[in-house]
């Protein structure tokens, strides 16, 4: 059996490793753990049950829950991360600025800074101390280990001075020493250190929870791509019902222009289906009497009488939701490198700290001092830097990536751009602009194409059809206007004239339209339509007829009077950034793959047309998945770059995800990468952005370790004591803010360079 649960009380990835290695060790149990999305996968064996798994994970320290089917969302104003945040740097700063600017340190200063200090020690510091007794009573040490120690202590201290030594004497200032040898440390508190760690890292805590509460909100947008209610006939009259009242067998109404409710059988009626949303394709698909139309997809054209034939978790859109929501679930979560030091890093700095009090009281120093040395190697080393490491590079990133239109969602995503070697791209509003347009006016001998649009579009304005729209809007542009201005190729000349009006208009769904036009008979459609209707096909129109297929567009033959007169070719026309942001990839060292639902002829005119060699078309979206881990398992490291709600659980499975910010919320919520404007080109500029920042992070990281490694043997030896080790941690920390506003310079590539 599978199950899935919800985890509480992770405050780092070690805390996942820790519950799926007891969860595995359970006969019969198949876990992962997710961090970022705080889930758990658990396959079982009888006669286990879900309570077995919960108790497991609760006598690990944590909590563990069945998901309820909806979970109502927390909103910022009541998130008690974020308060907890607020009230603590409102009660730091001022200790902070008491403790390192003597001038300001007036008469019972010290005792402010204890009032201020004390709630941002225990309250503030409340998630670090309970995750630090936590592990300690599973015999596990981390990062809030080392917070808890070291804040307490420094706290502690403070106290011990305040109330038992000399500190909390009227008129007492805070000296500046390098060394401990002048003094037993009784008149030296140290509660602005104990104030700021706790404030910076309940800053990085927030800046990482409040990433992490956008992990479902793909699965929501999703849903919410479905029709919200539904007109059903009952007793020979339509009743509008909530969508989750229909049933299977019921009849419903779908107008022009609305959802379809559900997955369904057309029963009545004929119209094109824009299912672009599911599959890629550009082109609606006629439907008619007995044609099949899925929930979610939009009805371009007439009025239709759908019979229900799957609903609710049935239709083909939840299983989309599935889809995603697998996809997700199936991404380990990105440990960073300060918790994967932390095991190896924080049982060290214990023991140093322990040996230096030893020491200290072995060589006859006495206890005072001992404890301040050993007090000193507890904030030297307490991981201020680290935890801003992360959180001020992705601030100072992603607020430049938002000037160029480039959203970073967080870590995972720049850890990911490092790695990737591959890029898909979806065809259909990525690489092209997703609206079918004109693109080439073809003639017979001796026919003019001006005229032959103008008759065309009279009698397609009739129509709702989006390649009737396309032909109608090509023909009321200026007669100024350059033919390159609607897509036309050369010597195509367009002139317009006065607006025509149709009589007598009829639509062949799946075939064409007819009307009367200025005393005309005229015909629009396939070119199975002149030949149902007996017209005459000049051998000029049949071969531009398959030169137009041939270039992967749409073509329509358009005539009048019982003659076919030329062709109108309609195409979703490429981005014209498109084969610039191909390049540009290629240049960032990734390959370039085409990846459509679309057929294989248009794909590949397409791909030949932006400059990319391998092409995969036909695809659904379950298959587009299955695309991305076939080429998982062969060893590339995956980008999928996608703008409909067909691509968002592939978007979720690559290894990096970007959307296309003018496609479905679904996409965007699914990636790790959104690219506001909607040009490829900016996708050059967001691997760019992303891995400069991904560096940042890194000799953040490092530089915040190399300052530990560095000052910690100082700390031993009491040449640092605790106020001094509390000003170098506050350098530490500027350094990393420092480092991390360099990216303010990023700049975008010009003509892709």
């Amino acid at each position: 059996m599978m199950i899935e649960l919800e985890i509480g009380g992770m405050t780092c990835a070690s805390c996942a490793s820790r519950i799926e290695k007891k969860l595995n060790r359970m006969d019969g149990v198949t876990a992962s753990v997710n961090y970022a999305t705080e889930k758990a996968s658990v396959s079982f064996d009888a006669p286990l049950t879900a309570n077995d798994l919960i108790a497991t994970v609760e006598k690990t320290g944590y909590t563990a829950a069945v998901p309820a089917p909806e979970k109502p969302e927390i909103s910022e104003k009541s998130d008690p991360l974020k308060s907890r945040l607020l009230i603590s740097a409102l009660l730091s700063i001022p200790v902070i600025l008491l403790a390192m600017v003597p001038a300001w340190q007036f008469d019972y200063w010290q005792w402010l800074s204890l009032t201020l200090a004390a709630p941002v020690v225990v309250y503030g510091g409340w998630p670090f101390h309970r995750a630090a007794w936590t592990n300690l009573r599973h015999g596990a040490a981390t990062m809030d280990t080392l917070v808890s120690l070291g804040t307490l202590a420094a706290f502690g201290w403070s106290l011990w001075a305040l109330f038992l030594g000399t500190a909390g004497e009227p008129g007492m200032t805070h000296p500046f020493r390098l060394d401990i040898g002048r003094t037993d440390g009784s008149g030296n508190i140290y509660l602005e250190a104990a104030a700021g760690v706790t404030m910076f890292l309940l800053a990085g805590r927030y800046f990482e929870a409040r990433a992490k509460r956008t992990a479902g909100s793909a699965l929501r947008a999703l849903l919410e791509m479905g029709a919200k209610d539904v007109a059903v006939l009952r007793d020979g009259g339509e009743v509008r019902i909530p969508i989750d009242q229909l049933s299977p067998g019921d009849r419903f109404v779908v107008r022009p222009g609305e959802k379809v409710a559900t997955d369904g059988v057309v029963e009545e009626g004929a119209s094109a289906v824009d299912e672009s949303m599911l599959t890629g394709e550009s082109v609606p698909v006629e439907v008619g009497p007995g044609g099949g139309v899925v929930g979610g997809t939009v009805n371009a054209g007439g009025r239709l009488v759908v019979r229900a034939s799957r609903v609710g978790a049935d239709t083909q859109l939840a299983q989309m939701a599935r889809l995603v929501e697998q996809a997700q679930a199936g991404k380990a979560g990105v440990q960073r490198l300060a918790d994967r030091i932390s095991g190896v890093f924080v049982p060290v700095v214990i023991g140093l700290a322990v040996a230096t009090l030893g020491w200290w009281v072995g060589t006859g120093a006495g206890w005072t001092a001992a404890f301040t040395a050993a007090v000193a190697v507890l904030i030297i080393a307490c991981p201020c830097a680290l935890g801003l490491a992360t959180p001020t590079a992705l601030l100072v990133g992603t607020g430049r990536g938002a000037q160029l239109g480039i959203l970073i969602k967080g870590p995972e995503a720049l850890e990911q751009t490092r790695r990737v070697d591959t890029v898909v791209l979806d065809k259909t509003g990525t690489v092209t602009t997703g609206h079918m347009a004109l693109a080439a006016v073809r003639t017979a001998d001796g026919q003019d194409p001006a005229e032959l649009l103008r008759f065309a579009a009279a009698v397609e304005s009739a129509s709702e059809h989006p390649i009737a729209t396309a032909i109608v809007a090509a023909s009321v542009k200026s007669a100024a206007s350059a033919p390159g201005s609607l897509g036309l190729a050369a010597g195509d000349s367009l002139a317009a004239g006065d607006s025509l009006t149709v009589d007598g208009f009829a639509s062949f769904a799946g075939f064409g339209v007819r009307g009367d036009v200025a005393g005309r008979t005229v015909l629009a459609g396939r070119p199975a339509l002149f030949e149902r209707e007996g017209w005459t096909v000049p051998a000029e129109v049949t071969a531009a007829v398959d030169e137009q297929e041939a270039a992967g567009r749409t073509a329509i033959v358009a005539g009048w009077d019982g003659e076919a007169r030329g062709v109108l070719a309609v195409a979703d026309t490429v981005k014209p950034t498109s084969r610039d942001a191909v390049a540009g990839l290629r240049r960032l060292g990734l390959t370039p793959i085409l990846l459509t639902g679309d057929n294989e002829r248009v794909a590949r005119a397409v791909a030949a047309e932006v400059g990319i060699d391998e092409v995969i078309a036909g695809v659904l979206p379950a298959g587009k998945v299955a695309v991305i881990e076939r080429l998982q398992q062969s060893g590339k490291v995956v980008a999928m770059a996608g703008d409909g709600v067909n691509d968002a659980a592939a978007l979720a499975q690559a290894d990096l995800g970007l959307a296309m910010g003018t496609g479905a919320d679904v996409a965007i919520e699914a990636s790790d990468l959104t690219l506001v404007r909607g040009d490829l080109t900016v996708a050059v500029d967001a691997i760019r952005l992303a891995r400069r920042t991904l560096r940042i992070i890194k000799s953040n990281l490092f530089w915040a370790f190399a300052y530990n490694l560095a000052a910690l043997p100082l700390a031993a030896a009491g040449l640092l004591n605790p106020m001094i080790a509390g000003a170098a941690m506050a350098f530490s920390s500027v350094f990393v803010v420092a480092n991390s506003l360099r990216l303010r310079g990023f700049r975008p590539a010009t003509s892709g360079r």
